[in-house]
């Protein structure tokens, strides 16, 4: 019986995972298509940024570090910016007539792309962020 219950508890833990790493991907796949619709234009296909204009979303604590920091930047916008070293003068208008759902999954898309290795953004926390 104890056996059998471990196995249960494995089974159900390995399909939770299989599962919030499908909602990952789809998370990322729909950020994308957010990203190509509202980021692109400054921050380029590939995450490059324009110099002393718009940031780069490549290997930043900018973009890898604190999920709230970033929300808030996309929610409220955000005025002359240092990132490594280099300061870009460029507003950013905030974003705040996204869904939460859609500024979760370009956050999310962001922070696993351009070489980034990040944790996925939630709505629920957009919405606490708001």
């Amino acid at each position: 019986m104890k056996k059998f219950i471990i196995a249960v508890v494995v089974l159900v833990l390995s399909y939770a995972g299989a599962f919030a790493q499908k909602a990952s991907k789809q998370s990322i796949e729909k950020g994308k298509l957010v990203y190509e619709q509202y980021c692109l234009t400054c921050h380029q296909v590939d995450g490059s940024g324009v110099p002393n204009l718009n940031p780069p979303l490549i290997k930043t604590t900018f973009v890898a570090g604190d999920k709230k920091k970033l929300i808030s930047i996309v929610l409220k916008g955000l005025n002359d910016v240092e990132v490594n070293g280099e300061t870009y003068s460029n507003p950013m208008p905030p974003f705040d007539f996204m869904s939460d759902e859609e500024i979760a999954d370009v956050l999310t898309y962001v922070r696993n792309s351009f070489t980034n290795k990040g944790s996925a953004v939630t709505a629920a926390e957009v919405k606490a962020s708001r």
